[in-house]
């Protein structure tokens, strides 16, 4: 994958991440679910290999973590 197409990715991620967080989506399960389903679409949309998308996915979502309290409103 390109550069170009990676920069598409990432921001597109951080765009349904925010878009999905609310005040306690660390807490719930289901809006977790939500989360990993946005970001597999995400993923497939753009051909991101299928035995990396557990992976990141995964990532996306520790990630997300760590930036939960300024994200939540």
């Amino acid at each position: 994958m390109g550069d170009d197409t990676l920069k598409i990715i990432a921001h597109e991620l951080v765009e349904s991440v925010r878009n999905n967080a609310t005040i306690d989506w660390t807490l719930k399960e289901s809006v977790q679910a939500k989360m990993r389903v946005a970001v597999k679409r995400i993923l497939r949309k753009y051909g991101y290999p299928p035995d990396m998308q557990a992976k990141a996915t995964e990532t996306v979502l520790e990630q997300a973590e760590l930036y939960a309290d300024k994200w939540a409103i």
